[in-house]
């Protein structure tokens, strides 16, 4: 039996400063809002993102998340990839709003250029060159 998947329809963040990642996800990587909730009897917020009219990502708030662990790696989501024509030229866009990075590693199966930064909750995030 197999299902019958279309695409991946969004993937859920929690964060731990909505605000904070709000701007991150909107104003460094450049997502697009597409609707805010607060859910009072939650006390949080759910915010829609999307990607060149994508619906991709959930970013929501709780009152006291528990802390990410990302080292040593643990089981379950291990990180967002985006992928850009220009890998070079996006790095000088987070350098220059203080988003620092690993070293542009060369994927040894497909020999294309990629690397790592964080997220404010310390989620990895990959940019891998098209």
């Amino acid at each position: 039996m197999k299902l019958n998947l279309n695409k991946i329809h969004h993937i859920a963040i929690i964060c731990s400063n909505y605000e904070r990642s709000k701007e991150f996800y909107t104003d460094v990587l450049g997502l697009e809002i597409m609707q805010e909730y607060y859910r009072k009897e939650r006390d949080s917020y759910k915010l829609d993102l999307r990607l060149n009219d994508h619906y991709i990502i959930e970013l929501f708030s709780f009152p006291s998340p528990h802390k990410r662990l990302s080292f040593p790696e643990a089981a379950g989501l291990r990180h967002l990839a985006f992928e850009v024509d220009d890998l070079d030229s996006e790095l000088s866009k987070l350098e220059k709003a203080g988003i620092s990075h690993e070293g542009i590693r060369i994927d040894e199966l497909t020999n294309r250029r990629f690397t790592f930064f964080f997220d404010p909750d310390q989620l990895p995030i990959e940019l891998y060159e098209a």
